[in-house]
């Protein structure tokens, strides 16, 4: 289980988060959503441990602030929303880092198997800079696979940590990235996902988790969550709230007052 207790973060005298407990089961693929500048990437740098907080984070009873980082690539792998790489690395090459700073080296075919998995088997000689931005994208979502590929080791479930994973991605391969984490949280790992589709959310997660100006607005089911006041809380923005495909919520802007203002002021 993930478990945040009373989670702060400060900047100076700003509180970029206030107050934050939430808890996910292994099993489960939580969505955190909300506006930009919402503390979304925040929220997810104090999951692992990569910002100073108040308050308590345990990944599977280990308490994070604590917790050697090598003990902890071995049960999470990090999916960043942006990752710059400045040698030739092959493709083949990035994957190998996730397999080897896993703890699955007894599986050479991961590598193999985690680029299959995202559409991109055979072009393991490619250099990494050459690929385009989806295939950058998906390329590193190979490594975070590859790291923790078997979704329940013998410590344990493991967890990917992905934020914004479909942001550079066309809509087949989007269904893609998400069908992939669906798949892992239900073979019995767990998923947290920073998410600005909100649709893709409601179709893929389990609970969302919505966050506005740095506190827990509301945390649930698609359906609970998704509610045209909060919405328009946080977005400014009118909704349209539809019976999707799966039975869930189907996000549809109506209008949006403060860009609408925008436009008149120009």
């Amino acid at each position: 289980m993930l478990e945040l207790i009373n989670v702060a973060v400060h900047l100076g005298r700003r509180e970029l988060l206030q107050d934050i407990t939430l808890s996910v089961r292994a099993g489960q693929l939580l969505a955190i959503c909300g506006a930009n500048g919402a503390g979304k990437s925040t929220l997810l740098k104090a999951i692992l441990g990569e910002l100073p907080a108040t308050g308590r984070v345990r990944l599977n009873g280990f308490d994070v602030a604590r917790t050697k980082p090598d003990a902890l690539s071995a049960i999470r792998a990090v999916l960043p929303q942006d990752t710059e790489v400045a040698f030739g690395f092959s493709l083949g090459e990035i994957v190998r880092m996730g397999r080897e700073a896993g703890d699955v080296l007894t599986r050479p075919d991961v590598e193999a198997l985690a680029l299959a998995a995202v559409g991109l088997r055979g072009r393991e000689a490619d250099d990494f800079r050459t690929l385009s931005g989806g295939e950058r994208q998906r390329g590193h979502l190979a490594r975070a696979l590859a790291q923790v590929w078997e979704p329940v080791g013998p410590n344990g479930p493991r967890w990917l940590m992905l934020d914004e994973p479909v942001a550079s991605l066309d809509l087949g391969h989007q269904l893609q990235a998400m069908r992939l984490a669906r798949s892992y949280a239900d073979a019995g790992g767990g998923v947290v996902a920073i998410m600005h589709d909100l649709n893709l959310s409601a179709m893929f997660a389990d609970r969302m988790a919505f966050l506005i100006d740095g506190r827990l607005a509301s945390i649930g089911t698609p359906s609970e969550v998704m509610q045209p006041d909060l919405l328009e809380a946080a977005y400014g923005c009118r909704t349209v709230l539809n019976t999707g495909p799966a039975d869930g919520p189907w996000l549809v802007p109506q209008s949006c007052r403060e860009l609408s203002q925008v436009a008149v002021r120009r």
